[in-house]
């Protein structure tokens, strides 16, 4: 056919999946799409055709106030009838493809070979199988001619003649593929051991938000394999040091739709039996109220003596051998290993308009005052003596150092400490903001942040971006040939408010928010 039946049935997916309220329920993770997903696809995209109630409400309401339009399932279906008619077909959504349009979609993919997901595996339920069938024998057709009839274990269906697609009803549901041993794939998987029968990807599921619109199921451990089985080894410490572990990792993130936001929800199996906990929420509350970007974690002194603990055993190639950095920094007054007992929770905050007023700052709380102070005193006294070029000791206020360099630009990066902080900034006032935060203006007293935090409910907040402030810096600092597209997409990004982002724990996996919010 001149518009391939693969796309035409993914745009209408598409289109319904965003829009359309009708005979559907709301998101259910074990519908039977995923059982002509073949066993072992790494990746899983699941989606609900027809949502029903308050999902329907909240995406209608999004489509309105951001993109300004009523009737979003009424103008899709428009287009995709005009872009069939401009291919010399016709295409009468509500005679030929309402009637037989069932609840749920899944998208799967056979394999993975390091760069690409090949194999791919389209299914769509169906409410009236004759009606679906009428309609793959009006379209199954190519500018090559009519499309070939073949069968597999008993499963007729049709295969295109110029690209190979394989077009045909499993199991009472459309299934499209991208080539006939795909097709064939899953019939097998229909008929014998079938994505929706593994242990790994049913659990994963059971952990899907609800609510959902869609659901996407992603193997981590079959993709690593798949690459290789390698990770460069910088990545291997930052992963052994995080805890995470991915040889049977998987990850489940859910798009749920709601009045003014959109939310994200992540869960996965990666961090091992000990994910991560803790909440970082009052430092980040903290941070200067003009920023437009800061984020947070909790509990990182742990995690940076691990770290330091493998750098210091493998040694930096060229620089310093194994088993000699603590040591040599700990002759000098550097204890590295109370350096990293004594860190808590840390800050990163960003703040300006302009690229030329651009600043920002990493905030690291600690439990020793002293310990504190001492060690910024004493690494600044160590580069002094070294003669690295451009130290220079504070002269008032905190205790510290800045360094100046061609290659840092206008502002020096300063180093200090004061109280129970350690501040490494990029220029003077952002140390002193980064020191000092919360005793004035905080980022917890910003309306935005505050709408950011309450929308992610009993998760902790860990992440929040300004939208409108972004947008304006983004704006000066883009290139010019990169504007236009800004710009084409600014009648939405003016909409956003803020995106904001929380990070937690259920049971054994570890969980995450991204929220993002509209403007009324």
């Amino acid at each position: 056919m001149r518009v391939r039946l693969v796309l035409l049935l993914a745009l209408v997916v598409t289109a319904i999946a965003t829009i359309v309220a009708g005979c559907g329920g709301g998101s259910d993770s074990s519908s039977d799409v995923a059982s002509v997903a073949p066993a072992g696809a790494p990746l899983f995209i699941e989606l609900t055709v027809q949502p029903e109630g308050e999902l329907s409400e909240n995406v209608q309401s999004l489509a309105k106030d951001v993109a300004g339009v009523d009737d979003l399932g009424g103008l899709i279906v428009e287009k995709l009838e005009q872009e069939t008619l401009d291919s010399g077909e016709s295409l009468d959504f509500a005679k030929e493809v309402q009637p037989w349009l069932g609840e749920k979609a899944g998208l799967s993919f056979r394999g993975y070979d390091g760069e690409d997901f090949e194999g791919s595996v389209f299914a769509l339920e169906t409410t009236d199988v004759g009606a679906a069938e009428e309609f793959i024998d009006e379209h199954a057709s190519s500018d090559a001619g009519p499309a070939t009839d073949a069968s597999f274990e008993g499963v007729d269906y049709k295969v295109e003649q110029d690209d190979g697609e394989a077009i045909g009803i499993v199991d009472d549901m459309v299934v499209v593929a991208d080539e006939e041993a795909s097709f064939n794939a899953a019939i097998e998987a229909s008929k014998d051991e079938s994505l929706a029968d593994q242990e790994s990807f049913t659990s994963a599921m059971d952990g899907a938000a609800s609510g959902s619109l869609a659901n996407l199921f992603l193997d981590i451990g079959l993709l690593v394999e798949a690459s290789g089985g390698t990770i460069d080894p910088d990545s291997q410490l930052f992963l052994e040091t995080a805890g995470i572990e991915l040889d049977e990792a998987s990850a489940v993130a859910s798009l749920i739709p709601g009045s003014d936001q959109v939310e994200i929800d992540f869960s996965t199996n990666a961090a091992g039996e000990n994910p991560p906990t803790g909440d970082a929420s009052q430092l980040l509350g903290e941070m200067p109220g003009g920023v437009f970007a800061a984020a947070a974690a909790p509990d990182v002194g742990g995690s940076v003596g691990e770290a330091i603990d493998s750098i210091d055993k493998n040694g930096i190639p060229g620089e310093v051998p194994p088993n000699q950095l603590k040591k040599t920094l700990k002759s000098v007054g550097v204890d590295l290993d109370q350096i990293s007992a004594s860190i808590g929770d840390v800050a990163l905050f960003a703040e300006g308009n302009t690229e030329s007023n651009l600043t920002g700052a990493l905030v690291l709380e600690t439990t020793n005052e002293q310990e504190a102070t001492n060690t910024v005193a004493n690494i600044g006294l160590f580069l002094r003596r070294a003669q690295v070029a451009g130290v220079t000791a504070l002269s008032d206020g905190a205790t510290g150092f800045s360094i100046r360099s061609d290659d840092l630009g206008r502002e020096p990066l300063v180093v200090a400490a004061e109280g129970n902080r350690i501040a490494i900034s990029y220029g003077l006032a952002a140390s002193a903001l980064a020191l000092r935060a919360g005793d004035g203006s905080a980022l917890s007293a910003n309306a935005q942040y505050k709408e950011a935090a309450a929308a992610l409910g009993d998760t902790p907040i860990s992440a929040f971006i300004a939208g409108p402030a972004t947008l304006a810096l983004l704006r000066d600092v883009l290139p010019t040939d990169e504007l236009e597209g800004l710009e084409e997409a600014r009648p939405y990004l003016d909409k956003v408010s803020f995106l904001a982002a929380g990070t937690g724990t259920s049971g054994d996996l570890a969980t995450a928010k991204l929220i993002v919010g509209f403007e009324k």
